[in-house]
């Protein structure tokens, strides 16, 4: 009965939910068109009335649901199970970066993520074991969105989005390529792919946790806030502009000075 209904219904899998994600990105996007920004707006977020609707939905659904499985989790699960679960998707997400640092003209950083995956994948027991680390190989992780700023989309609007969160109109634009470009969707076996992916959402979800407590004030401004530097960080490779106190013509020669400056 199992398999004639198997074979009645059709299949679903992340694969088939990327074409959604992005139509539901442009109707979000058109829907949001018309919304007005009012004159203390944040510019960066000129949807924020819709935004905030969607940020509102997001938290109740998380403290009703994943935020209770996740605590639940961490009280059951050991912590070196879950630092194991931890680089196992960590490991995973090396492909993607790879990918995505060859597509950014990063040879070098695509070949430390390469290296990192292949080590950890063997030596490392599948991933588990974050061995690369251990050995000082370390690659700065990218995602098609960090590569669509690198092609020149450089500022995008913020845009929460359901279930998923925090995200920019051109990070939400690449998330469809990088949902292709992590391994677990090409998981056969549908019960399999949906553990896993339940599996790290949890994960990610529990090493919020302790992060929680640092959100202060209004938490929508604070959260969105915090995404949008924290993207600004990673698109910049952690290269955070020229310091404007530096003055290139400054030139320190003790010779300028004598004791009896200091003097009292």
């Amino acid at each position: 009965m199992q398999r004639l209904l198997a074979k009645q219904a059709p299949t679903f899998s992340l694969r088939n939910a990327a074409l959604p994600a992005v139509l539901l990105i442009t109707m979000a996007a058109s829907g949001c068109a018309s919304t007005q920004m009012s004159q203390d707006a944040n510019p960066d977020d000129p949807w924020e009335g819709f935004n905030r609707r969607v940020f509102a939905f997001n938290d109740v659904v998380d403290q009703y649901t994943l935020k209770p499985v996740a605590q639940g989790y961490r009280t059951i699960t050991p912590s070196p199970v879950q630092t194991g679960v931890s680089n196992f998707f960590s490991n995973l997400g090396e492909i993607r970066t790879a990918i995505n640092s060859l597509l950014q003209g990063k040879p070098a950083n695509a070949g430390l993520a390469t290296s990192r995956f292949l080590i950890n994948t063997t030596v490392g027991i599948g991933g588990l074991l974050d061995y690369a680390t251990l050995m000082e190989i370390n690659a700065s992780d990218e995602d098609f969105g960090q590569t669509l700023a690198a092609w020149g989309w450089d500022d995008s609007r913020y845009l929460v989005l359901p279930f998923l969160g925090p995200s920019t109109l051109r990070d939400a634009t690449g998330r469809p390529a990088d949902i292709m470009t992590y391994p677990i969707v090409y998981v056969d076996d549908n019960t399999t792919e949906f553990a896993l992916s339940a599996l790290n959402i949890i994960d990610r979800r529990a090493a919020l946790l302790d992060r929680e407590n640092l959100i202060s004030g209004d938490r929508y401004s604070f959260v969105r806030d915090a995404y949008l530097q924290s993207r600004q960080f990673e698109i910049s490779d952690g290269e955070l502009g020229d310091d404007p106190f530096a003055m290139d013509d400054f030139d320190f020669n003790d010779s300028d000075f004598s004791d009896d400056d200091f003097a009292d």
